[in-house]
């Protein structure tokens, strides 16, 4: 790893260390290489849950995963402001400068669709292609108030029952049964993996990160003019993002949509083939030039 990144660990064809974010250390691992492709995870999951993409595209591009701020082995930190979606896109930018990428294509799912979004309408230049799945939980006007006051109970009951009951509510969720029915073996690693998160860093990223954030739809104007080819990826099960979708896909420039069936919130473990190969397809497109502005 250049620069930037602390105890740099060799592995075959993968390094392993930390990144420093304004005085938080982020866990990154980066494998593969060629042109970038940084992944940004969902708030239930972490950079493992990547494994699926990571083992496809890590043959032909340089694939990133890091954990979140709140997710060890990253730093944890304490205050609520360290949380904000700001801190996020910082975080997402330290990761990049630290690893010499100026510019790259980025995937993200739900809590990591919204960081990428941010970076395409804030730092333009630092991104080639954006995959935003799943993203929109709670951006429609007349579910705000409602998703904040779940929320605002998501977090107390994680810091009153532990992670291991909050990774066993998430998975009965009704946008999350898809992947334990489809994938029994494959549920049950999510489940693991979730209850082995900070209850403390969940809970701060759910009251600040995920109520906080501005809705999609209050930055309207703001995204008519993003000029980032993007895809969104959304399953037609996954009832809290769709409306946010349709929103975007009317409103964004270079935009397309894929829906896919029978398919809930974690689109990429749910149906590890169909995603890459859509990623893959658009990522194709957008290296040729072929992910125009809708004509009319």
């Amino acid at each position: 790893m250049p620069q930037g990144c602390e105890q740099p660990i060799q592995k075959k064809g993968e390094t392993m260390g930390f990144v420093e974010s304004r005085g938080v250390r982020l866990y990154v691992e980066e494998t593969g290489a060629g042109y970038p492709i940084v992944w940004l995870h969902e708030f239930a999951a972490d950079y493992r849950t990547w494994e699926p993409q990571v083992r496809y595209f890590g043959r032909h591009y340089r694939c990133v995963t890091y954990n979140a701020r709140g997710y060890p082995p990253s730093d944890v930190p304490d205050a609520d402001a360290d949380y904000s979606y700001e801190r996020h896109l910082q975080d997402l930018v330290s990761v990049m400068d630290a690893l010499a990428i100026e510019k790259a294509h980025v995937v993200g799912l739900s809590m990591g669709a919204y960081t990428g979004l941010q970076l395409a309408l804030r730092r333009p230049d630092r991104i080639s292609a954006l995959v935003f799945a799943s993203g929109g939980s709670g951006a429609p006007k007349n579910e705000s108030e409602a998703f904040k006051t779940a929320i605002a109970r998501g977090a107390e009951r994680m810091l009153r029952e532990g992670m291991g009951a909050g990774a066993d509510n998430t998975l009965a969720g009704a946008t999350r049964v898809q992947l334990r029915d489809k994938d029994p073996r494959g549920g049950e690693e999510f489940r693991r993996y979730m209850a082995e998160h900070s209850a403390k860093g969940s809970a701060l990223n759910l009251k600040n990160f995920q109520a906080m954030r501005p809705s999609l739809f209050d930055l309207e104007a703001e995204l008519a003019a993003v000029e980032t080819p993007v895809l969104l990826a959304v399953g037609d099960e996954d009832d809290p993002v769709i409306e946010a979708n349709l929103f975007l896909k009317r409103t964004l420039p270079r935009v397309g949509l894929w829906m896919a069936p029978k398919s809930g919130h974690g689109l990429n473990l749910e149906d590890p083939g169909d995603f890459n190969v859509q990623c893959d397809r658009f990522f194709a497109a957008v290296e040729r030039g072929g992910w125009a502005p809708r004509a009319l």
